[in-house]
């Protein structure tokens, strides 16, 4: 894990950054920790407390928080450029403050999705700066380890919040307990990034100050913001295919989060089976990136991504076809193998292609389009439940995940430079 050093003492490197570099994963698992106390509890709260019978009324809360992330990823990445790393991570938790108590005790359900909004625009901020912050620090060499570890620690903390919210609620009830933990991680979230983080911002000047950009390309350091938006979304065959593949795994994920749980508890689970399942998937994908982000460094990004997304297909397919634990159990196995070989290598291709100049940005509309896939998936998967049931909604998504993979197949080139 070699580095690179300038006069001012800033080097390139995983090795180099390593105290910096593990804060920041610290601060991602608490920002993970905050998406999963909702995992377990949420969609029962819906059903047992607030009474929506209607599925496309019980996930507004992730219609709301898909949009407000999408949307606030995107500025994350522009302010991170313009204002510095730091001061976008100590807003992002500034405004999560509220939101375990909003959860709590809100008495009606518009204060439900009222703290989802203010989650999403957390999130957005503090998942997005903590991935272009690593990104910063390691440099070209080992990009997809870094961000393998970045949403380990993430996911990882989105399945132990699951699984312990949902012990929790088996005993205590579904309100306020669960939600105690939440509150635990913003003091905690708020302290590091105040005190202990340092601003990544100068290392990204470095490595473009040294980025060689090929005669005719279009990828200079020299673009808007609106040509970004456009490469990224359209233009270019890596990143928009990479963008599309986001927004389908995280439409899964609306899935997972919303309407799985509701499909256990129909078929007789208990409240703490469902905390299992619930935290299987994230447990699998957050474990399964430490190795996946090395390997794509290695072997190159795309087929790791054309395999998941096939993978998570053929995952989604065996969660409808099932009515057991033991069947649920391994399709929350397999569609967390299949989302850890995509996840961090989709990032990985921003980081590639991007350059260093404008590559917080790009990696801003990338993530637009991949939460956008909470909104959507909340939206296409409540509609279709309620129409024509869930198991019907849940194949549905299951072939789309598979067109997905094969336009990957299809239309990305390969990014990794040594490949």
């Amino acid at each position: 894990m070699t580095s690179r050093t300038t006069t001012d003492g800033i080097r390139l490197g995983l090795r180099a950054n390593l105290a910096q570099f593990s804060l920041l994963v610290v601060v991602n698992a608490l920002v993970g920790g905050m998406l999963g106390q909702e995992r377990t509890v949420l969609p029962l709260l819906a059903d047992d407390v607030f009474h929506l019978s209607a599925y496309t009324s019980a996930l507004t809360y992730i219609l709301a928080f898909g949009a407000t992330k999408a949307v606030t990823n995107f500025f994350a990445g522009t302010w991170s450029d313009r204002y510095g790393r730091k001061p976008v991570l100590i807003a992002g938790w500034l405004i999560a403050m509220p939101i375990p108590a909003m959860l709590a005790w809100g008495p009606t359900w518009s204060w439900i999705i009222a703290a989802n909004i203010l989650l999403g625009i957390s999130q957005g901020l503090t998942w997005s700066t903590t991935v272009i912050m690593k990104i910063d620090l390691v440099g070209p060499e080992r990009r997809g380890l870094a961000m393998g570890l970045n949403e380990a620690a993430g996911y990882g903390a989105v399945a132990a919040t699951a699984m312990a919210t949902g012990a929790i609620a088996e005993h205590a009830g579904l309100r306020p307990e669960p939600f105690l933990l939440g509150a635990s991680y913003v003091v905690l979230g708020v302290g590091l990034s105040a005190f202990v983080v340092r601003e990544t911002r100068g290392h990204a000047r470095f490595e473009a100050a040294r980025h060689v950009t090929p005669v005719g390309s279009e990828h200079d350091g020299e673009l808007t913001t609106g040509q970004i938006a456009r490469l990224t979304s359209l233009s270019d065959k890596a990143l928009s295919a990479a963008s599309q593949a986001g927004l389908v795994n995280n439409l899964n994920d609306a899935l997972a989060w919303g309407i799985f749980p509701l499909l256990f508890a129909a078929n007789g689970l208990s409240v703490a089976q469902i905390g299992v399942l619930a935290a299987l998937y994230p447990a699998v994908w957050g474990a399964g990136q430490m190795l996946t982000g090395w390997w794509s460094d290695h072997i190159g990004r795309k087929h790791l991504i054309t395999a998941g997304m096939l993978l998570q297909a053929a995952a989604i397919g065996l969660v409808a076809a099932g009515t057991t634990f033991g069947v649920w159990a391994t399709a929350q196995v397999l569609l967390g193998i299949g989302t850890a070989l995509v996840y961090p290598t989709l990032l990985a291709v921003i980081g590639d292609v991007a350059h260093p100049a404008w590559r917080a940005r790009a990696v801003g509309v990338y993530r637009l389009w991949r939460d956008g896939g909470f909104a959507v998936g909340a939206l296409l998967a409540g509609v279709l439940a309620d129409a024509y049931g869930l198991t019907t909604a849940i194949w549905a998504i299951a072939a789309l995940t598979a067109a997905s993979g094969l336009l990957v197949a299809v239309r990305m080139y390969e990014t990794h430079p040594r490949t």
